[in-house]
């Protein structure tokens, strides 16, 4: 008689998602600067830190590769991708335009408790400005902007906006780190908060596509570069305003 059982459904379910678990830790750790743009990643010290064998690293660092934040190269290993400067502004202007979207659909559709949520997400921010924590900051502003997303509900919005982001990470904390960047940056989300809070979609939209205007000059002035034109949607936004 074969005494074998079937692999139970949790235990499919765990070793299933561990690649998917496995590959948001190490973006997280990416995405807050923890694994430095340019660095190697190095496979038998993830799969010490995450106590697991190699298999769910280099599944996870695959999709990562696919996702544009990590590269491999021949005979060298896999690397955290390093984009240009040029690929980082184009970025930062087509963000403009998506932000300033999202802040209309956030302002008609946003809850009391949503606005609520956004102000203590903002004083947190504060707090880790005020002691400068950087990567603390970091994250809890890509938890902000993911609130806004949701609030936005368009998934075809989420999914390019966040690609995108994920890219420009390494830019923003540079722009972030210098220059009283944090502070400034916290500041530009109150206002945030307080344009989406008004319920009104043309003040949010405006208010957004500011910040990210903002965010694009410091990382111009933290990498020495010239300030940046106006994009097409700045110049439509103050047409309406005018």
């Amino acid at each position: 008689m074969d005494t074998k059982q079937p692999p139970s459904a949790l235990a499919f379910l765990q070793s299933s998602s561990l690649p998917m678990l496995v590959q948001e830790e190490i973006e997280r750790l990416i995405m807050t600067g923890a694994l430095p743009v340019g660095s190697r990643i190095n496979e038998s010290e993830l799969s010490q830190r995450f106590n697991t064998s190699r298999g769910p690293i280099r599944e996870a660092l695959r999709a990562l590769e696919e996702a544009g934040l990590v590269r491999t190269e021949k005979n060298r290993g896999m690397f955290v991708r390093e984009i240009s400067f040029e690929e980082a502004d184009e970025i930062y202007e087509l963000r403009e335009a998506m932000e300033e979207i999202i802040g209309r659909r956030v302002a008609l559709a946003i809850t009391n408790d949503g606005i609520e949520r956004l102000k203590a997400m903002v004083d947190a921010m504060h707090a880790a400005a005020d002691a400068r924590e950087l990567e603390q900051y970091a994250q809890l502003n890509l938890q902000f902007h993911d609130i806004l997303l949701e609030t936005a509900g368009s998934a075809k919005l989420t999914e390019t906006y966040q690609r995108l982001i994920k890219e420009l990470s390494l830019f923003r904390m540079r722009a972030l780190g210098g220059g009283g960047g944090l502070s400034v940056s916290a500041d530009e989300h109150g206002e945030i908060v307080n344009a989406i809070a008004s319920r009104d979609p043309q003040r949010a939209g405006t208010a957004l596509r500011r910040h990210v205007a903002d965010s694009r000059a410091r990382m111009h002035k933290a990498l020495g570069r010239e300030p940046a034109a106006p994009s097409s949607s700045s110049a439509l936004s103050s047409t309406k305003e005018a």
